[in-house]
């Protein structure tokens, strides 16, 4: 009997051991899993920050109307960052679900979004552009960059015509906020009268979706999974702004950011000009969602904690 219960408690003993290896081995393929996917969204959108499609030369016409305030996407920046002290107008900071979680950095970052396309015509006099394609998701209330090699404007959709594949940029008459100040799209903007400094794209200027988004560490109201996650704020169509959760348990996100002719990188409260911003190092917190893997289950009740930092070059900013 005593060999028995030796041999029992051996087993059992290897059994509980096993079991304990087991979850701690899906404890860190799970963060790691996890921050594979957080940077491979998260640096994509950093790369192609500041991105008009044509140039990077900082000349950029915006004719979206500021008379009734300015919205957080609207004045053109390229990145933005902001320290744990300091307020991110995309993102209000409370402990309401898909909200930030106060005390984290969060970062907003403009360009445009997916392939551009071709302009084949610009009437500045009737504000259309003709599209050199069949079809495009281009819709009424879009917000839209179009470019060539002299500057590039920012502009909303008032009227789509699919039949010819014709974008109409007027002002006034329905449009959703913001709506056109000016159909002139010359650099720099003038908005002081409806047709402004106009100005014809021709034939092969580039066209798409302007893209902003905001990514930030925001309450996921799931206290059993530790509460945090990986989250984005970011422009659909017509102009809509959607709050998407991304990935779960990333608790926490530190960011610094490397100007030109600077060898170090800051954080966003000592950044001198956000123009000359080229790199961003990311360090993101990472934490299982399962409790008690870890001996101490007093520190983060037990859960697999790991830091991980990339550096991302913005794309349209190095040599």
């Amino acid at each position: 009997m005593v060999l028995g219960l030796l041999i029992i408690g051996g087993a059992t003993s290897v059994i509980l051991a096993n079991r304990e290896s087991y979850r701690t081995n899906e404890a860190l393929s799970q963060v790691q899993e996890s921050g594979r996917t957080a940077y491979e969204l998260l640096a994509r959108d950093v790369r192609e920050a500041g991105i008009s499609g044509c140039n990077s030369t900082g000349r950029m016409a915006n004719v979206l109307d500021t008379t009734s305030g300015t919205l957080w996407w609207q004045t053109w920046f390229g990145i933005a960052g902001y320290e744990s002290s300091q307020v991110n107008p995309a993102i209000p900071t409370s402990s309401a679900v898909g909200e930030r979680v106060a005390g984290t950095d969060s970062i907003t970052l403009q360009g445009i979004q997916g392939t551009a396309l071709s302009v084949e015509t610009h009437d500045p006099t009737s504000a259309n552009f003709k599209i050199n394609a069949t079809t495009t998701d281009f819709a009424p209330n879009d917000v839209l960059i179009v470019c060539d090699f002299d500057h590039a404007a920012i502009v909303q959709v008032t009227n789509y015509n699919s039949s010819n594949v014709t974008v109409v940029h007027n002002t006034g008459g329905g449009v959703a906020t913001p709506g056109n100040c000016s159909k002139g799209l010359g650099y720099p903007t003038d908005c002081t009268s409806t047709t402004g400094n106009s100005y014809a794209f021709g034939p092969n200027s580039q066209i798409a979706h302007f893209d902003a988004v905001a990514w930030y560490i925001g309450n996921n109201g799931r206290a059993s999974e530790g509460g945090r996650s990986l989250y984005r704020r970011r422009m659909g169509g017509a102009a809509a702004i959607l709050t998407e959760e991304v990935v779960a348990g990333v608790t926490n996100m530190d960011l610094q950011y490397r100007e030109q002719g600077v060898s170090d990188f800051r954080d966003a409260n000592a950044v001198v000009n956000w123009s000359n911003v080229n790199a961003v190092m990311i360090t993101l917190t990472l934490t299982s969602a399962d409790q008690r893997v870890t001996p101490d289950t007093s520190v983060n009740e037990g859960r697999v904690q790991r830091r991980f930092t990339n550096i991302v070059t913005l794309r349209n900013r190095v040599p």
